[in-house]
């Protein structure tokens, strides 16, 4: 048992499990704030659980995170497979209603940080070095997790967020971009990944503060 807790607890290890439930949690707020919204789209797709295998996607949620493992990249990140809406669903808020869909996700990782950064301003040493640890990668991830899906580049939510505001023309061509916006969204990562990480570390040291880092 005592071998096992010690592969589960090493930092790749659960970054990767953390990384995973927390994409999840990401998509899931979406499919649940469509339907509240009244779109039954995600949950007639089976998307609204925290069973990882429906939300995995092959790139985001496999390849990428293997690859910044194997290249020793100082941070982990991915995302699932978007959960399916359909915004002329959204009767109960057809003017608001898809910028609050597209916000979900990075609230809810932001609102998961917040939540395990309080639990450490709280409780403090008391909590012990490694479990203080584990819950400062938690809050790291899902910082870096919303700040990253806010970049304007689809299929992330912040190229969602952005057409809602740019002119019918602008608003089509960015949509048009569609699923190739991914080697884009590589591309941005490769020219600056240094400033997504350095954006969620002062995110981070600012929920959770300077007495462990």
């Amino acid at each position: 048992m005592d071998n096992i807790l010690e592969i589960i607890f090493q930092p790749k290890v659960f970054g990767i499990v953390v990384l995973i439930m927390s994409v999840v949690v990401h998509e899931v707020a979406h499919g649940m704030v469509a339907l509240k919204l009244g779109d039954q789209t995600a949950k007639n797709a089976g998307r609204l659980t925290i069973n990882p295998i429906p939300h995995l996607d092959p790139i985001g949620s496999i390849f990428l995170p293997l690859l910044l493992i194997i290249t020793n990249s100082p941070f982990l990140i991915g995302w699932a497979k978007p959960v399916p809406y359909n915004p002329l669903n959204l009767h109960k808020d057809y003017k608001y209603g898809p910028l609050k869909v597209a916000l979900a996700g990075p609230g809810t990782n932001m609102a998961l940080a917040i939540i395990m950064g309080v639990i450490i301003r709280v409780f403090g040493a008391g909590l012990g070095t490694v479990f203080t640890i584990m819950l400062y990668q938690v809050v790291f991830i899902n910082v870096l997790l919303a700040v990253f899906n806010l970049i304007p580049i689809p299929p992330l939510d912040g190229s969602k967020i952005l057409t809602l505001f740019l002119p019918p023309k602008y608003s089509h061509m960015l949509q048009g971009v569609g699923v190739s916006g991914i080697f884009f969204v590589f591309l941005f990562l490769m020219l600056f990944s240094g400033l997504i990480f350095g954006l969620a570390s002062i995110i981070t040291t600012l929920i959770v503060g300077t007495s462990i880092i």
